[in-house]
C-alpha cells in the first residue's frame, strides 16, 4: 500500500511538474543575471523560457498594447502601477536594485565626478555624453535630465547628448564602446556588462536614483505556475550572489 502511495505522489508530481513554455519580459538591467539564471533554473524544471528585453518603461507599453508574456520583471512602482490597472497578479516580489554609474570607454581618461560640482565640469568638458532615450521608457533618463537642469548647463550639453534607444541594441554601453559618447550615464549593471568600458563611479548621493527591480505573474498568464516558479528561483539567496557579482544588490 505504501508503494502505491509514493508511486501515485510521484506520478502527481511528475504532472504538475510538466515541461512549459514561459513568455518573459524583462528590463534590460536585469539582462546578464538573467543569462546566467535561466539556463540553471530550465535544466532544473525542464521549461522553456522565451524572454524579450527591453527599458521598463517600454516593456509596460508592450504589455498595454498585448504583446503576451507569462511575467514581468521592471522596476517596482511599474509593477504596482500595473497590479493596480488590472495587468498583473497581486503580488509583486522584489529582487534586487541598483543605481545609476557613470562609464567612460577603457583607457580613456577617467575625470573627476567625486562631487555635484566636479560631475558638472566633467559633462561640460565631454566631447560627447550619453544616457537613454526617455522616449523609450528607460528609467535612468529622467533623473539624469532633471540633474543637467540643476547644474544649469541644459543648453550647453544639448549638442553633444547622444541618446540610446533601449533594448538590447540601443545601449549606452554601446554608445561609449563605439566612440559616439566620451562618458555615459546609465544603470550600472547595463555598464558593468560590456568590457570594453570603465565605471568609474556612481552618481553623488544627493543626486543618484535607486532603482528597486521585481517580478509578478502577468492576468493573463498561459503559465501562471511556471512563471511563479521562475520568480521565486530568482529571489533565492543564490540568485542574489549573481546580482551581486552583476553590480545589482547596492
Amino acid at each position: 500500500m505504501r508503494a502505491i502511495i509514493a508511486l501515485a505522489m510521484l506520478l502527481a508530481a511528475t504532472g504538475s511538474a510538466r515541461a512549459a513554455e514561459i513568455n518573459v519580459m524583462l528590463t534590460d538591467a536585469l539582462g546578464t543575471s538573467f543569462n546566467e539564471l535561466a539556463p540553471q533554473f530550465a535544466r532544473a524544471n525542464g521549461h522553456a523560457i522565451h524572454e524579450v528585453h527591453g527599458p521598463s518603461g517600454g516593456l509596460v507599453r508592450r504589455l498595454n498594447a498585448g504583446e503576451p508574456a507569462d511575467v514581468i520583471f521592471i522596476n517596482d512602482s511599474g509593477i504596482d502601477e500595473l497590479i493596480r490597472q488590472g495587468k498583473l497578479v497581486p503580488g509583486r516580489t522584489d529582487l534586487t536594485r541598483t543605481g545609476i554609474g557613470i562609464a567612460v570607454r577603457k583607457g580613456a581618461r577617467k575625470p573627476d565626478i567625486s562631487t555635484p560640482d566636479a560631475l558638472k565640469r566633467a559633462l561640460l568638458d565631454a566631447r560627447s555624453i550619453g544616457y537613454t532615450d526617455p522616449a523609450g521608457g528607460g528609467l535612468t533618463a529622467a533623473p539624469i535630465i532633471a540633474m543637467i537642469e540643476k547644474f544649469g548647463i541644459s543648453v550647453q550639453v544639448a549638442a553633444k547628448t547622444k541618446l540610446a534607444a533601449g533594448g538590447p541594441t540601443g545601449r549606452v554601453s554601446t554608445l561609449i564602446a563605439n566612440g559616439e559618447a566620451e562618458i555615459g550615464m546609465q544603470m550600472v549593471s547595463e555598464l558593468l556588462s560590456n568590457p570594453d568600458l570603465e565605471v568609474i563611479g556612481m552618481l553623488p548621493p544627493e543626486l543618484q536614483m535607486i532603482t528597486v527591480y521585481s517580478g509578478a505573474v502577468t492576468a493573463n498568464a498561459k503559465e501562471p505556475d511556471a512563471a511563479r516558479a521562475l520568480i521565486r528561483f530568482l529571489a533565492t539567496s543564490e540568485a542574489a550572489a549573481v546580482y551581486k557579482a552583476k553590480g545589482l544588490g547596492l
